[in-house]
């Protein structure tokens, strides 16, 4: 079996001679527009198909770091964490991977501007911005493709938060995962909007790893997934390349609804709705219905993302006066 651990070596081989005494990075986090749902390889977060996100533009995760003597010290949010947190528990095994002989700590000070664990990406982010601080505390000088690659080691989607705007990550087909990383799309449409309609902002109910890993195992749809993404991803990319904003809506939309229809059939079924979801899904139906070219997805979570174009963002926000409206591509 391929460890981390052996990627990782590959990788960093010989490197970490002009490294600083601190690192610090931003990584925004990604809502991804057609999605990766299961695993061909969880050990190295490897997807069974690719995906096609889009950042968030300001809101992500902000890390600083430095050596530390003894375990490490992590921070979320100005708060010390205890040792047996999750985040700290899953952020020290991560940082296992880099650490020196000596097997000296890391003190680490993250900020999110998202909600976290409530659907949000908050760990894209989290590990993306990791990473980026690693390369500069230790001075790897990773390439992007390197630094993804590593990034997905930690959270699957991570990888994608690299970049601003909309990111393609591609699933590879290699054991070692060296051809599974994101890339950008280039693309100038600046008129795009995503905006963050918060239900609830609470930790969800099931992790996203548990429930894809339930869904894969159990669900009656899920053998007529990977298709329905590989469709989408063409018409996702196409609309994307024409500026066709309703084709690229309706393919989000759609795509998100079908991975949500394989939880359901899930044994027991995920189900991350509540009430206030279905009532806003109605909401932008009727929008659409009005004639507001406006569509939504959902990740593992309550939340709905509202996808729209800058020229009907007052019109957008009338109907949803609560939501947090994002440009992907920040000044």
């Amino acid at each position: 079996m391929i460890t981390k651990q052996a990627i990782v070596d590959r990788l960093l081989n010989g490197r970490g001679a002009a490294g600083g005494e601190t690192g610090e990075a931003f990584a925004p986090a990604n809502i991804a527009l057609c999605k990766y749902w299961g695993k061909r390889d969880e050990t190295l977060n490897l997807p069974v198909t690719s995906s096609l996100s889009l950042s968030l533009g300001t809101l992500g995760s902000h890390c600083h770091l430095r050596r530390c003597d003894g375990p490490d010290r992590i921070l979320l949010n100005d708060e010390p964490l205890p040792p047996a947190h999750p985040f700290v528990v899953r952020a020290s095994a991560f940082l296992d991977l880099f650490r020196d002989p000596s097997g000296a700590g890391y003190a680490v000070a993250a900020t999110n501007t998202i909600p976290t664990a409530a659907g949000f990406a908050s760990s894209a982010s989290g590990f993306a911005s990791l990473v980026l601080a690693l390369d500069q505390l230790h001075g790897w000088a990773l390439t992007r493709r390197e630094a993804s690659i590593l990034a997905r080691l930690g959270s699957g989607s991570a990888c994608r938060s690299l970049w601003q705007g909309l990111v393609e990550w591609h699933a590879g087909s290699a054991p070692d995962g060296m051809d599974s990383y994101a890339e950008p799309i280039a693309s100038d449409w600046e008129a795009l909007r995503i905006g963050l309609l918060v239900l609830e902002g609470g930790p969800k109910p099931i992790s996203s790893r548990v429930a894809m890993r339930r869904t894969v195992a159990t669900s009656s749809t899920y053998a007529t997934w990977p298709a329905t993404v590989a469709a989408d991803m063409t018409t996702c990319k196409a609309a994307i390349a024409a500026k066709d904003f309703d084709r690229l809506g309706q393919a989000a939309e759609s795509n998100a609804l079908a991975m949500h229809a394989t939880m359901m059939t899930a044994q027991p079924p995920v189900l991350y709705w509540k009430p206030a979801s279905v009532a806003a899904m109605h909401q932008v139906w009727q929008a659409r219905h009005e004639g507001i070219p406006l569509y939504f997805t959902m990740d593992a979570g309550p939340n709905l993302k509202l996808i729209f174009l800058a020229s009907d963002e007052k019109a957008v926000c009338i109907h949803f006066p609560s939501l947090h409206v994002c440009i992907p591509h920040p000044a």
